[in-house]
């Protein structure tokens, strides 16, 4: 069964597109650090919280994309495939708990407001938003099929809006001086962190928990088998994913004696591979082909 091998490109340039957002996103980070120092502002350091994981997630996923990549081995027969979904995960789960912190620092700054100076404020999120924006053109060019690049433009997505939330925050405090305009920001950064960490935590779990790949239809499998001509019956189908972009299945077929006489058990194991690959992109795939007579001999001994 032939295997392409277009992805190799798409994995170098996602690796060098992460290594830059890393850079991108640490200077960045420094920054916000620097103004939540200096400014005691909760919506900074909910945004350096969210800079701080994006930068553990960044270089993560840079991590498993490099781990991605290496071949398969007797010990690990798939590679290290679902090395990313398993940082995928990871970094949900950091995000999840970034949330957790800010909404309990921001519930507390509603009963004791603390006074943030407004333009110190308005300076550090127009240059963190910037960097912003920078870390995501360099994303963009990515493979979006990719789970870790859609985590990672997720997570500077969330800081561009974050940032976005810090600037209102400033200009508020500029204009009016209303003490709670940084904890309202803080929160919105929260509401926009919360569920986008909650939907990739749930799509990697689903992988890691070896759910049916995502826009395949198990029935409309079954059907594609039972549609090729000998096919009798189809039982034990399982379809897994090893990442998002690579699903798996396997399946016992149930052949019919007069079709395998005529036509051989090859020719039915080529013709349901080939509906695998042609309706459903299933290039892994293991069939086991079994006898009528086989299936009825297992139900009576069993």
């Amino acid at each position: 069964m032939g295997h392409g091998h277009g992805g190799h490109g798409h994995a170098g340039g996602d690796r060098r597109r992460l290594a830059i957002a890393l850079a991108i996103t640490l200077c960045t980070a420094v920054l916000g650090a620097a103004g939540a120092i200096l400014t005691g502002s909760l919506a900074l350091l909910a945004d350096l919280g969210h800079l701080l994981t994006d930068a553990g997630a960044l270089f993560a996923a840079l991590i498993a994309s490099i781990l991605a990549a290496r071949p398969a081995t007797d010990r690990r027969t798939y590679g290290m495939g679902r090395a990313e979904v398993l940082v995928a995960a990871l970094n949900a789960l950091t995000l999840v708990a970034v949330v957790v912190w800010v909404a309990v620092e921001g519930i507390q700054r509603f009963f004791q407001p603390v006074e943030i100076p407004g333009l110190p404020l308005l300076v550090i999120g127009v240059l963190g938003l910037l960097g912003n924006i920078a870390a995501l053109i360099v994303l963009s060019g990515g493979d979006r099929g990719n789970m870790n690049m859609r985590g990672a433009m997720l997570h500077v997505l969330g800081d561009a809006l974050g940032s976005v939330g810090v600037l209102a925050a400033a200009l508020v405090l500029m204009t009016t001086g209303w003490p709670y305009a940084d904890t309202i920001a803080s929160l919105f950064i929260v509401a926009l962190i919360l569920p986008r960490a909650v939907g990739l935590l749930r799509e990697a779990s689903h992988v890691l928990l070896e759910g049916a790949p995502k826009g395949i239809d198990v029935g409309a499998v079954r059907a594609a088998l039972l549609a090729v001509s000998g096919v009798r019956e189809v039982h034990d189908l399982h379809l897994w994913a090893i990442n998002d972009r690579t699903p798996a299945m396997s399946a016992h077929l149930v052949v019919d004696e007069e079709s395998e006489l005529h036509c051989g058990s090859e020719s039915v194991l080529d013709r349901a591979s080939h509906a695998l690959r042609e309706q459903f992109g299933l290039q892994h795939s293991t069939l086991q082909v079994e006898h009528g007579a086989h299936v009825a001999h297992e139900d009576h001994c069993g």
